[in-house]
């Protein structure tokens, strides 16, 4: 039986939510921690280095820097929502296969761009919307339609919530939609109306 090369990962952007991503990818058993880039060299190398990257790993500068080496088979793209049209189809465009932290796109005409993109390259697109792949979901899902349980839902409230610090509502993505073009409904409230 032939052993796969591991597929060679790279990080564009240092977002917070990279850091669970990136300890994610290195105890994968067919992906490595290849390179991470920020817009500031110094950056991508602080997060290189505070996330355990390996020493092998290439730390660029620039987003453009990152796509533009062959030997990077796919990106994870933890970038601002409004960023990741641009930085999507470039890196369909460089053959890399995506992984698009959530939601993936601002409206349904950028992700079509996006997929027609991903489609035309031939590479593949997934989200980085864990809980919907998660079996959890499903199971959710399969008991709430369960007529014996319930009889016929015919409405859902939901609400989500969580503790905001001051630090957070001052600095946190989510909460300047000019910078995510989504803000908090993009990030957090599809949990509700998913």
């Amino acid at each position: 039986m032939a052993i796969e090369a591991p597929i060679r990962t790279g990080i564009l952007g240092c977002a917070e939510i990279a850091r669970k991503l990136s300890r994610a990818i290195s105890l994968s058993p067919n992906a490595a921690l290849s390179a991470v880039a920020s817009r500031s060299i110094d950056k991508a190398k602080a997060f290189a280095e505070a996330n355990g990257f390996p020493p092998h790993a290439k730390i660029y500068g620039s987003y453009e820097s990152l796509l533009d080496d062959p030997d990077i088979d796919a990106v994870y793209v933890p970038l601002p929502t409004s960023l990741h049209l641009h930085w999507a189809v470039l890196a369909a465009k460089k053959n890399k296969h995506l992984l698009l932290e959530k939601p993936v796109a601002l409206n349904v005409s950028e992700f079509d761009v996006i997929l027609e993109a991903v489609e035309s390259s031939g590479v593949q697109l997934m989200d980085g919307t864990m809980w919907m792949h998660h079996p959890r979901t499903l199971t959710m899902k399969d008991f709430l339609s369960d007529a014996d349980h319930f009889g016929q839902l015919k409405t859902v409230h939901s609400c989500f919530s969580s503790a905001a610090d001051p630090a957070f509502l001052k600095n946190d993505i989510r909460v300047k939609p000019d910078l995510d073009g989504l803000g908090a409904l993009g990030d957090l409230g599809w949990y509700c109306i998913r």
